[in-house]
């Protein structure tokens, strides 16, 4: 037992001096809560060994953790580059941050990278502070540091490029994605911003690009084979789209966008059962289905059946009229039935329904409506014949791509 004691005490003293050295080195105060803690495990082995009694289970542990088993992992985890004033500083800017005080947990932070200005986690702790008090500059900033000390961490260059999309510089985010993508092709988030950013640029080829090889690491995300069916209609290539929007339905079962997108892809080549089927799921989605009912009116009366229409029209106008009395009213088609259909006087002074819908969406979803209404008057030997031209022109393209590799293989 004393020889026990004696052993702790030669050990639990040694440590202390070295942790009291550490102050005078490194002018760091943050030892002083270890140097307290050692005196209160010497301080105990002190008085087991003086009134010669045996501590009970609890304070010897307390003894040993605290008087030998704390010193020793700082002295290791500082053998590998993590000072304990960064163990310190990191803890108290976690407790702060749950007490909701930001203002003292960034005290804490920059008090760290002030001691260590190359400190990897005080820098991008820092930087999420900011970001979470909607400091986008300064967290920018910040991020940039964490980046710069290292250069693996690909979260911190997707939270650069996201902040910068935040403060609508649309070509440094694309760029800070582009360069992050070279590096991690299967980070799935950026490949995901990127595309949302070349749409909005409408630069659709090279959105394409993205998505498609964002397909070799994730073959079944539904995101990605929507999004590319999007960017595939805007290109007028609706058999593409079509196989783009069919995969994300499967993978999806409750996608009714891409139903709807289906749908109109359906219209546009004159395939009207195959049309209807699609808009009578689509009635499942409450936000769609005042669509899907006026689609499914407009289908009636290209089929002749008026009746079957104003029962539709109506349903649609009931379910949202001021979206869909405008759609009616600006569509020809409806002339036949306008006056038999149960439009509300006060429309005009109706509250305005907010667009839940991605503006993406809402741009593929129009353009699909306008090349219906393009190729409405078509009969079907001329689809037949934009369709035989569009796989001549597809064939042509792939031998010129296969000959300017050839090329440039010489």
């Amino acid at each position: 037992m004393a020889i026990e004691q004696l052993i702790f005490a030669i050990i639990s003293f040694a440590l202390f001096i070295y942790m009291f050295y550490k102050i005078i080195k490194k002018n760091d105060t943050s030892y002083f809560i270890m140097i307290i803690l050692q005196a209160i495990a010497i301080a105990l082995n002190f008085f087991e060994f003086l009134f010669k009694i045996k501590l009970n289970s609890l304070f010897m542990i307390i003894k040993y953790v605290i008087g030998l088993l704390l010193p020793i992992t700082i002295i290791v985890l500082e053998k590998y580059n993590i000072p304990f004033t960064e163990i310190v500083d990191l803890t108290k800017a976690d407790i702060f941050l749950r007490l909701k005080d930001s203002k003292k947990a960034k005290q804490a932070l920059l008090h760290l990278i002030a001691k260590y200005p190359e400190n990897y986690q005080g820098h991008k702790r820092l930087a999420e502070v900011y970001e979470k008090e909607g400091g986008s500059r300064k967290a920018i900033d910040e991020y940039v540091q964490a980046i710069d000390i290292n250069k693996r961490d690909y979260n911190s260059y997707y939270k650069v490029a996201e902040l910068l999309n935040n403060l609508d510089k649309k070509e440094e985010a694309s760029q800070m994605l582009f360069n992050l993508l070279k590096k991690k092709p299967d980070y799935y988030d950026a490949t995901i911003l990127l595309g949302d950013i070349l749409i909005e640029k409408e630069m659709y080829k090279e959105a394409v690009n993205i998505y498609q090889e964002a397909l070799r690491y994730n073959p079944l995300s539904y995101d990605i084979n929507y999004n590319l069916g999007i960017v595939y209609t805007m290109l007028n290539d609706f058999e593409n789209a079509k196989i783009c929007y069919e995969k994300s339905a499967q993978i999806n079962s409750l996608s009714y966008n891409s139903k709807y997108a289906l749908a109109e892809i359906a219209l546009i080549y004159k395939e009207i059962d195959e049309a209807q089927k699609y808009f009578m799921q689509v009635l499942e989605d409450e936000k769609l289905a005042p669509e899907g009912y006026y689609q499914l009116a407009k289908i009636e009366l290209i089929k002749g059946n008026k009746d079957m229409a104003i029962q539709y029209a109506n349903t649609a106008i009931d379910s949202n009229s001021k979206k869909i009395v405008d759609k009616i009213k600006k569509d020809p088609l409806f002339i036949p039935i306008i006056a038999k259909l149960s439009i509300p006087f006060n429309i005009d002074e109706q509250e305005v329904e907010e667009k839940s819908d991605l503006l993406k969406e809402i741009k593929a979803k129009e353009h699909l409506e306008e090349t219906f209404e393009i190729t409405r008057n078509l009969g079907y030997s001329d689809i037949e014949m934009l369709n035989r031209n569009k796989i001549k022109k597809q064939q042509f393209n792939n031998i010129q791509s296969k000959t300017n590799e050839n090329y440039r293989e010489l």
